[in-house]
C-alpha cells in the first residue's frame, strides 16, 4: 500500500497548526503560510531540511523510532497523533499488515455468549463497536438508548458514521452535533491509520466522502483522537436530554473492538431519565413478545 499522500497531508496539516511562538522560535520576516516552515521543523527535530522534506513528501518507510519521536516532539503531537504517525510509518514499510489479527472477509462478528452475559450484567447502557463505527452489540439499556439507529436500519448492523452524516435525526439525537461529528471522523481517521488494509473502511470512507460535504471537510483536516473517556449529551425521543459520562475499554480478546459504558451522576435528572428508559424498554419488549404470540 502506498500511503505517501496520507503521510504528506498529515505532516503538513500538523506543521500548519504550530506557530513559531508555540515552538519557541523568533518570528522573522513575513510568513506566507500558516504554522512552521519545513526548515524550522527540521531544526527542531534535529534533522536536515533535505531529509525532512523527503519525509514530508511521504517517504516514511524505514524511518527509525528515534526520528519519529523527534518529529512528534517538534510538531507537538498529542498521544493520538503520535500513535497515528507511527501507524503511518508501519504502513509505509509494510509492517502494519501483520500487526492486527484479520477477520475472514464476509464474516460478521457476533458476541460470544459469555460476552453477551457480561454486557447484560451491566446495569447502565453499554455497547460494543469497531473502529469503523459499526454498532455490533449492546445490553438492554444500550439498545434502548440507541433505538433510533436500529429503527432506521432494521435487520442491518447500525453504523454511527452513516447515521451521523446521512440521517437528519442525528442532529436531534446528538445535542452537540458538531462536536459529535468531529469525534466520529477523528475515530475513523485513527482507525484508518491503524489498519490501512481494511477494505471495508476504504469503502465506508468513499461512501461518506461522496455523499456528505460535512464529512469531506472534516476528513480533510486529518484530525485523530483516542476516545477513552468523557461526557456526551444526547436527546432521546422518549426520555429527553441525557448527560452521560462514558468510559471506553479496548477489548484484548477482540482486537479492534471497544466496549463503551455510559453512566449518569447519581440522583441526577439523567439518572432518573435512565430509570424511565429502562422501564420504557421493558414495556416495549413485553409488547413485542405479546405481538409475536
Amino acid at each position: 500500500m502506498d500511503n505517501r499522500a496520507e503521510v504528506r497531508e498529515f505532516l503538513t496539516s500538523r506543521r500548519a497548526k504550530i506557530t513559531p511562538q508555540q515552538a519557541g522560535l523568533p518570528v522573522v520576516g513575513q510568513r506566507r503560510v500558516p504554522g512552521l516552515r519545513r526548515g524550522e521543523v527540521a531544526s527542531l527535530a534535529g534533522v536536515s531540511i533535505e531529509y525532512y522534506a523527503k519525509l514530508e513528501r511521504g517517504a516514511l518507510g524505514g524511518v527509525s523510532p528515534s526520528v519519529l519521536d523527534a518529529l512528534a516532539r517538534a510538531l507537538q503531537l498529542d498521544d493520538a497523533e503520535r500513535a497515528h504517525l507511527f501507524h503511518l510509518a508501519h504502513a509505509a514499510d509494510g509492517t502494519s499488515a501483520g500487526m492486527r489479527p484479520r477477520r475472514r472477509p464476509g464474516t460478521q462478528w457476533t458476541p460470544r455468549p459469555a460476552l453477551q452475559w457480561v454486557l447484560d450484567g451491566i446495569r447502565p447502557p453499554a455497547i460494543i463497536r469497531n473502529g469503523r463505527m459499526d454498532l455490533l452489540a449492546t445490553n438492554h439499556l444500550g439498545r434502548a438508548m440507541h433505538s433510533s439507529l436500529y429503527e432506521r436500519e432494521p435487520g442491518k448492523v447500525p453504523n454511527f458514521a452513516r447515521y451521523m452524516f446521512f440521517d437528519d435525526d442525528a442532529r436531534r439525537f446528538y445535542s452537540d452535533w458538531d462536536t459529535a461529528a468531529d469525534t466520529c471522523v477523528a475515530i475513523l481517521r485513527t482507525e484508518a491509520g491503524r489498519d490501512p488494509y481494511d477494505k471495508d473502511m476504504h469503502d465506508l470512507v468513499g461512501e461518506l466522502s461522496t455523499r456528505s460535504a460535512d464529512f469531506r471537510r472534516r476528513w480533510s483536516s486529518h484530525d485523530v483522537r483516542l476516545h477513552g473517556s468523557g461526557v456526551k449529551h444526547f436527546h432521546h425521543t422518549v426520555v429527553g436530554n441525557l448527560e452521560l459520562a462514558y468510559e471506553g475499554v479496548e477489548m484484548v480478546a477482540d482486537p479492534g473492538l471497544t466496549m463503551t459504558i455510559y453512566t449518569a451522576e447519581p440522583a441526577s435528572p439523567t439518572a432518573h431519565a435512565l430509570d424511565l428508559l429502562a422501564s420504557w424498554a421493558s414495556t416495549a419488549i413485553t409488547h413485542e413478545s405479546t405481538m409475536t404470540l
